[in-house]
């Protein structure tokens, strides 16, 4: 018994918890795990809480993407880029400012304002769809100057749209603010 760990128990031995549980000990330590693991359950999990916000990301990046594949000129199409390296810039200007904008109206758009915003977006639409007519255009005739200066009106276009429908919904609010003003002081 020369071992150093023989020592230790021989030391320890009347340290040791050798007692029996009490009777039913084992029925109530289930008992108990199983109502805890029944709470666990009924407990939204931190995923479950958290999935709204997650979702809005995901939808956010999805119509961004849309938005990026939509609007990426394929080898196909004929626009502003391919005629000069100043009217890719200038293209690429008007896309960014479109794409500003709407972030700008998706960050104020309630349910006040739903309507003005549905009407925007259908007058986007029809400037789109006329968009890609004049890229058909430019392809015929040539780079013909009228048909770029169209294609330049129509960028402008979009953006008085998105401008104008910021401010009117500014206009809205600013209305609705003094409505509730004066509610509150009669």
């Amino acid at each position: 018994m020369n071992d150093p760990l023989d020592k230790l128990f021989e030391n320890l031995n009347t340290s040791f918890d050798v007692e029996v549980p009490n009777e039913g000990h084992q029925k109530r330590f289930l008992d108990k795990l199983n109502n805890q693991n029944k709470r666990d359950l009924k407990k939204p999990s931190k995923l479950r809480t958290l999935w709204k916000p997650l979702m809005g990301i995901a939808a956010t990046a999805a119509i961004v993407l849309t938005a990026l594949l939509v609007n990426k000129p394929s080898e196909s199409s004929y626009d502003l880029a391919a005629v000069s390296p100043e009217l890719a810039k200038t293209e690429s200007f008007f896309t960014v400012s479109i794409e500003s904008e709407m972030k700008k109206l998706e960050n104020v758009t309630d349910h006040d304002t739903q309507a003005l915003v549905k009407d925007a977006m259908i007058q986007m639409s029809k400037l789109e769809m006329e968009y890609e007519k004049l890229k058909s255009d430019l392809r015929k005739s040539g780079d013909d100057k009228r048909v770029i200066y169209a294609m330049i009106s129509n960028f402008q276009n979009r953006i008085n749209i998105l401008e104008s429908t910021l401010k009117q919904i500014e206009l809205v609010k600013q209305l609705k603010n003094n409505n509730n003003e004066s509610n509150q002081t009669i």
